[in-house]
């Protein structure tokens, strides 16, 4: 995988080729992305696209229905990666709905983005992209928009309480109070499992610990567990349709609540796509300390992971070191931003509030400390056997879901992907400071330690990086309010790599104020990774395995 900029390619790839997950595209600067897909359409639907070059790595390519078609159905024996599918009402001047379909392929750093315009019923890709089903349903929910031939047309995010004809994301609803359905006649349908032995274990929605709701159906034989189905979606928020209408300013506060562990994440993935839009350029310094809260986010992130883990293995004693260095790190985070979890921290065009230089020494002087206790903690942990015996083999998941699923950060990593927003589409400092790739391959719950691990170090050392390296200077582009009450009609896409991976956030700005956000967080992914990494484990080692991926429910359930 390259860590390149260029958005280049030497050739085409044949047709019919399959590119594996570390394959690299060579790199010659006379032909651009651009070039590349024109050609790739025109071989495979023999028409030329009008390509629309984004404000921020992405290509906009519309399509009539045919080419559509021939097209995209097309994609995965080239080695595209579909990472995310959404649905725009009245998108510039089309009256009706477009479809958009964005991909990522190996070697390049921008995304391609496949328009299509429907009306209330168009056709399913899920039997080419599996990932695309949620996508469909989701889809289905919030418009309306029939996919006819879908395997699976069940509600997503709109349970049986809501209301038939109920899609709240159209032009025409408006946020108010509704009328829940007290005795719905249909009952959510789960997949039925037969045969000798076979019973069902449904755990949730509710659960002993102050979680959030999540329904797991388990199909198993004695403890052994052989089908996993899950429903989550029980607290929906209507995030995006409560942005909808409101100045880009008013939304920064409602991207940190997206998921309450990668509040800098979104925040700082909303505040790129704006940024964009408005053609606004952060200082410098506030670039640096962007990726400063970025990486302490993934820290605590990770911590909390590496404890739970532990924890749900019962080792109280050995989970208390990573507890510690949790709260520690919390502590840091409450010092530089006056929040645990860095609320009220990221702005449009740059930082809300300057971190002195007393501060960030006083940070690096704790990581110098932090660094050779946190390792002698690790190597602790490899030395119980009895804690290896319970992490190594359990929750494998295979590398072969990966791309099909879009299965994004550690988990993947863990797994033997490289993938990493901050290295394949780098932003803001990573850019010039890439961090370090960290991968494992057996796709196990020991893997998924290891790799935390590793990143955490990975973090301090960025950290420690940026702090040696920061300039100082302004916080705030100069021109942020004069762009933001000027901001011209426009969309962008961004994206992050969150703790739990790949964030995704596009924004459509129009007459100064959101038309339409949509956010997908990588838990929206990585959720559907766990009906396969449970397979042929006991139902015990369900919690362990859980708690291992560590996935947003709130980050899911928008």
């Amino acid at each position: 995988m390259m860590n390149s900029n260029k958005n280049t390619v030497s050739s085409l790839i044949p047709a019919g080729l399959q590119l594996r997950e570390d394959y690299q595209i060579p790199v010659n600067s006379t032909l651009l992305a651009t070039q590349y897909a024109t050609d790739l359409i025109v071989n495979i639907a023999g028409k030329k696209p009008q390509i629309r070059r984004g404000k921020n790595n992405e290509y906009y390519i519309p399509l009539g229905e045919e080419e559509f078609l021939k097209t995209v159905l097309s994609l995965p024996e080239k080695g595209f990666v579909l990472i995310s599918l959404f649905c725009v009402q009245d998108f510039e001047e089309s009256p009706d709905f477009t479809l958009f379909y964005v991909f990522r392929l190996n070697g390049f750093t921008d995304v391609f983005a496949f328009m299509r315009c429907v009306r209330m019923e168009t056709t399913s890709i899920a039997t080419v992209f599996p990932s695309a089903c949620w996508y469909e349903r989701e889809v289905r929910d919030g418009f309306g928009i029939e996919f006819t031939d879908a395997f699976d047309k069940r509600r997503l995010f709109l349970h049986e309480a809501y209301p038939e004809g109920f899609h709240p994301l159209l032009k025409s609803f408006k946020n108010e109070k509704i009328q829940s359905v007290e005795n719905p006649e249909e009952a959510y349908t789960f997949k039925q499992v037969e045969g000798e032995g076979v019973y069902q274990i449904p755990v949730g929605p509710v659960h002993a610990g102050i979680i959030e709701p999540g329904h797991f159906r388990f199909s198993a034989i004695g403890e052994h567990i052989f089908n996993l189905e899950i429903r989550l979606f029980y607290k929906h928020r209507g995030i995006e349709k409560l942005a909808e209408g409101k100045s880009p300013s008013a939304c920064v506060p409602i991207a940190e609540v997206i998921s309450g562990d990668e509040t800098v994440a979104n925040a700082v993935a909303f505040c790129t796509a704006v940024e964009k839009i408005a053609g606004i350029e952060i200082p410098t310094r506030a670039s640096y300390l962007r990726a400063i809260l970025l990486e302490m986010e993934r820290i605590y992130s990770h911590m909390s992971d590496l404890s739970g883990m532990i924890t749900d293995i019962g080792f109280p004693t050995m989970t208390t070191p990573f507890l510690i260095f949790r709260e520690n790190i919390f502590r840091q985070n409450e010092f530089l931003t006056g929040s645990r979890f860095m609320r009220n921290a990221i702005d449009l065009g740059g930082v809300k509030k300057e971190i002195s230089g007393e501060a960030l020494s006083k940070l690096n002087l704790y990581l110098k400390i932090f660094v050779p206790q946190f390792e002698s903690a690790i190597t602790a942990v490899h030395a119980s056997s009895s804690l290896i015996d319970r992490f190594s083999t359990t929750g494998i998941l295979k590398k072969k879901l990966i791309a099909p699923l879009n299965l994004t950060g550690p988990i993947a990593r863990a797994a033997g992907a490289s993938y990493d927003v901050r290295l394949d589409h780098p932003y803001g400092i990573y850019k010039d400071i890439p961090p370090e790739r960290s991968i494992k391959t057996a796709g196990d719950v020991l893997s998924r330690f290891e790799v935390k691990a590793e990143e955490i170090l990975n973090s301090v050392t960025l950290i420690q990086k940026f702090i040696a390296l920061i300039p100082k200077g302004a916080i705030t582009a100069e021109n942020t309010g004069f762009a933001i009450l000027n901001i011209p009609n426009g969309y962008a896409l961004s994206m992050v790599e969150a703790a739990r991976g790949q964030n995704l956030h596009w924004v459509y700005v129009r007459n100064g104020l959101i038309d339409r956000y949509k956010v997908r967080t990588a838990s929206f992914c990585n959720w559907q990774a766990i009906e396969h990494a449970v397979l042929g484990n006991i139902v015990p080692d369900f919690p362990l395995i859980n708690k291992s991926l560590n996935l947003s429910y709130a980050g899911t359930d928008l």
